[in-house]
């Protein structure tokens, strides 16, 4: 079953098609591949899917059944939806420790409500515990549990990403969207992460789209790929079939 299918989504800024007509679905426990040339649409696409962006035409639907498609649609919803992402642009709170950023992540899945809160009733000092320990296993997990109490902006480039991705992963999302998470990555991080990507899916059961440049890791973890250029999607299908592509080659290439 797919966990997500987009049906003829399109999105405009004034008279630019950013995304034009996609058609899309990823299964669920695959590893989708979202490549192109730079300005090809794939990080406005990532917006539609979460809701920061509105759709001029078409829709997402999750799960066969919880759709996306109007302005009324809230961004924050989607951690209801078993989504959750990270950016292009590190979005951490930067004067925040570490574990702060992480246990952020957890607050949508905890059950104790205000008055608990104000009262620090057992309710409230149960769940408070619980993420907590979720927390540390999830930066131990990055090899940040160390780190824990260090202010986030303090971190390497490439550990605040794996901070990003340790909160999204704190939300207990089914689907994990990664905007180019090897950006600013030496080729040895880059290898890391791509076995740690395979092995966060395996282990925490996700399915996981992601955009990315960087066509080591593309290839090396994707199941399925889809190319994007000028806002259309030119090509999908498995990695070979991706790389043999004509059209891929002439979006990357210029030609022949």
């Amino acid at each position: 079953m797919p966990i997500i299918k987009v049906n003829n989504l399109s999105k405009a800024f004034g008279g630019v098609k950013a995304v034009s007509n996609i058609n899309m679905s990823v299964e669920a426990g695959e590893i989708a591949g979202i490549i192109g040339p730079n300005g090809a649409g794939k990080t406005t696409f990532f917006n539609l899917l979460t809701g920061i962006y509105t759709p001029t035409s078409g829709e997402v639907i999750y799960n066969l059944e919880r759709k996306i498609s109007s302005k009324s649609f809230k961004p924050y919803k989607m951690t209801g939806y078993g989504v959750a992402r990270t950016f292009q642009n590190i979005r951490l709170f930067k004067n925040m420790s570490v574990l702060d950023n992480v246990l952020i992540g957890c607050h949508n899945n905890m059950s104790y409500g205000l008055l608990s809160s104000l009262l620090h009733l057992p309710a409230f000092r149960r769940s408070e515990a619980k993420a907590y320990d979720e927390a540390i296993k999830l930066l131990d997990i990055f090899g940040l549990a160390d780190k824990k109490d260090e202010p986030a902006s303090k971190l390497p480039y490439g550990e605040q990403r794996k901070v990003e991705i340790a909160r999204a992963l704190a939300a207990k999302p089914k689907l994990l969207l990664l905007d180019e998470p090897a950006a600013g990555m030496n080729p040895n991080e880059t290898k890391e992460l791509t076995k740690l990507i395979s092995w966060i899916k395996d282990e925490f059961k996700l399915t996981i789209i992601l955009i990315e440049h960087d066509m080591s890791l593309v290839m090396g973890i994707c199941s399925k790929i889809f190319v994007f250029d000028y806002g259309n999607l030119i090509a999908s299908g498995t990695p070979t079939e991706v790389q043999n592509n004509e059209q891929v080659i002439k979006a990357y290439l210029g030609g022949e």
